[in-house]
């Protein structure tokens, strides 16, 4: 069962529609000099894509062909103009590394998290050919922020540096944020979650429906209300949750729950 479909399922009986992303206004980078075909310091692979490291990452691990991550990217045209980023559409996007370019797909396999690069796609990596698309190569800078359905490390117990409360949820911050208020058990927060049992299955995302979930606290797990009053918007934390502040063994899934959980906004 995946966490909350009860709850979902309730809000949607009752006219209950997830908030649409919030309209930015439309941005415009410039075009990197070398937009036009990749300089003599740039790698080639043999598929014809090249690319150029713009700066290293943190991780050690490459995403899979088939994976999910978490991306900022801006694409230009051989002639400098930019036709996609994901700063028109609010901010970092989720992808399935299948369902992409070609080109952009085997750039972001060579990544790590943390990483940015410079790819330079020739027409048949990219939409060749097809008609009303960007045609000839493509330029990209891509960052690789996240692969969110990867169970960490960690999942199978806490750290010693993760905190605990007094309750015996586990409390570890991975990216401050910039907030300054803590939500209450009364309201209804907007977060990107990915949720696994101890032994690393993956059983809910808010990533898999490609959109942030709106969530009132007093209609969630009690370890997840609990957790989420501990951070502020823009933070992103991990959390054990023992299992009687979670499912309590009354249904599937059981025992202690870890979650990744970013704050988005308080509503």
């Amino acid at each position: 069962m995946q966490l909350l479909r009860a709850l979902l399922i309730l809000l949607l009986a009752a006219g209950f529609v997830p908030p649409a992303p919030a309209q930015q206004p439309p941005t415009t980078t410039a075009a990197p000099a070398d937009v036009a075909s990749a300089p003599a310091d740039a790698s080639k692979n043999s598929s014809g894509l090249a690319t150029k490291l713009l700066k290293p990452g943190n991780g050690t691990e490459h995403p899979a062909k088939d994976e999910l991550v978490v991306v900022e990217f801006t694409g230009w045209t051989s002639d400098g103009k930019m036709f996609d980023s994901t700063q028109e559409h609010g901010g970092p996007h989720s992808l399935t590394l299948s369902r992409v370019l070609p080109g952009l797909s085997e750039g972001i396999q060579m990544m790590v998290v943390g990483e940015t690069r410079r790819l330079w796609i020739p027409q048949a990596l990219a939409f060749n050919g097809k008609e009303g698309k960007p045609a000839g190569q493509l330029t990209f800078d891509v960052t690789l922020l996240d692969m969110p359905l990867r169970a960490p490390s960690d999942v199978k117990a806490p750290p010693e540096d993760a905190t605990q409360t007094k309750s015996g949820i586990y409390y570890k911050v991975l990216h401050p944020g910039t907030g300054q208020r803590h939500p209450k058990k009364i309201d209804e927060v907007v977060v990107q979650y990915t949720g696994w049992t101890t032994d690393g299955k993956m059983f809910d995302s808010s990533y898999t429906r490609g959109q942030a979930m709106s969530l009132p606290l007093d209609r969630v797990i009690a370890g997840w209300a609990e957790g989420i009053q501990l951070m502020v918007e823009g933070e992103k934390a991990r959390l054990w949750i023992p299992e009687k502040l979670a499912y309590k063994g009354k249904n599937a899934p059981y025992g202690m729950l870890v979650f990744d959980i970013e704050l988005i906004r308080i509503r």
